[in-house]
């Protein structure tokens, strides 16, 4: 066993739940990992000896962020739709249709490194637990492949094969909602967690999403939902309904739509980075927290609508656009993330937990808002290893 050891820390976000404060702050601590998990957090100066000592010398450490909703694994640039979109272009969704040819063209190995550079990002800027969806290849081979290689890096993949309704089946769309609920969920259930769908105008209906999160529930299957983010419509109350972890991107939300969420256990997971890039409104964040809803931030990693891999510019936004406080900022990427896909070892420092922990060059969460676009990222552990330190890799 290797033991692991930071040491010297100024402020220590532990997220341990039962307190006033939600953050549960510590101050002139150490945490010890060995493992892979954390063994004992107390006073600075007082912990074992260890194998490997990390000097945090009086900067904040938080868990490591819990990136629950992301794109990974595509190939293809986009970025002329962005520029079109500055320049007053209307979002609609429709580019998704092109990253699935790029995609579908590429071979294993452009998909594999792409992957790779992509995750490597995410790590460097804190985060140490993702999701992944597949949904850029619709079809049965496709889909299936696109989850063998999310899984490469991830046991948290998700089953998107209702992104979108393929050209092939445009004047068919039940036809290829039976396909996704028969021969590509077949094909997919062996290398996904999560079973998800695009609930929205132009892509599926609320009795499609319906049909395939319960096939994916009898295949073993949690659910997830992308809901609401287009116009107002059915998916948040459709998600509650059948029990979701989280609906997810909630832009357009109704006062049933909020009491839904905040009357049962579905997290409502905000994608700040898609506003930004698509200049549409942001989601009703404050009145979802006023409400006791329980909200998770999430970058929605992609090549179209959110090309940013960086929970800090996520929390940033959250803070200056979406009315959060850092602090509920900072616990919704973190603890709210490791709610919506229903885990209790991430996105909290306490002992039994995943030893993941991020160093930053602060003295507080707060300059994760505070200093937007800075690199603050100082220091990654990830399950009790060190991951990525600045200037050594």
């Amino acid at each position: 066993m290797t033991a692991l050891l930071i040491d010297r820390i100024g402020e220590l976000v532990t997220n341990e739940p039962g307190g006033r404060d939600p953050l549960a702050i510590r101050r002139d601590a150490a945490v010890v990992a060995v493992d892979g998990a954390i063994a004992w957090i107390g006073p600075a100066g007082g912990a074992p000896a260890c194998d490997v000592r990390v000097d945090a010398a009086n900067r904040a450490v938080i868990p490591g962020f819990v990136d629950s909703h992301t794109h990974l694994v595509f190939a293809g640039d986009r970025s002329g739709e962005f520029a079109a979109r500055m320049a007053g272009e209307r979002y609609t969704g429709g580019g998704i249709r092109r990253t699935v040819a790029t995609t579908n063209a590429a071979p294993d190995t452009e998909l594999s490194a792409n992957l790779a550079y992509l995750h490597r990002e995410l790590i460097r800027q804190g985060t140490t637990t993702v999701e992944i969806k597949s949904g850029y290849g619709l079809g049965v081979d496709e889909e299936a492949r696109l989850l063998r290689i999310a899984r490469t890096v991830t046991p948290e993949t998700t089953f998107l094969g209702a992104h979108l309704v393929p050209d092939s089946y445009l004047d068919r769309p039940d036809a290829y909602v039976e396909l996704v609920c028969g021969p590509m969920l077949d094909a997919c259930a062996p290398h996904a967690r999560w079973v998800d769908a695009f609930c929205e105008r132009g892509a599926f209906d609320a009795d499609q999403c319906r049909a395939v999160l319960t096939a994916g529930a009898a295949q073993g299957l949690l659910p997830r939902l992308h809901a609401n983010q287009l116009g107002a419509g059915p998916g948040v109350r459709l998600g509650v309904e059948l029990g979701a972890a989280a609906v997810d991107h909630c832009t357009y939300l109704s006062d049933v739509d909020i009491d839904a969420l905040a009357g049962g256990a579905t997290v409502a997971t905000l994608l700040p980075g898609v506003e930004f890039a698509t200049r549409s409104p942001y989601p009703p964040a404050r009145r979802l927290l006023d409400a006791g809803a329980t909200v998770a931030l999430a970058t929605d990693c992609n090549p179209g609508s959110s090309f940013t891999s960086s929970i800090p510019f996520c929390i940033a936004l959250a803070v200056r656009e979406m009315h959060l406080t850092p602090a509920e900022a900072l616990w919704s990427a973190t603890a709210g993330g490791a709610a919506a896909l229903r885990r209790t070892d991430v996105g909290t420092v306490t002992t039994g937990a995943s030893a993941d922990l991020v160093v930053l060059d602060a003295p507080s969460h707060v300059h994760l808002a505070y200093r937007p676009g800075v690199p603050l990222v100082h220091t990654v552990v990830s399950n009790g290893e060190i991951a990525y330190q600045q200037g050594i890799q």
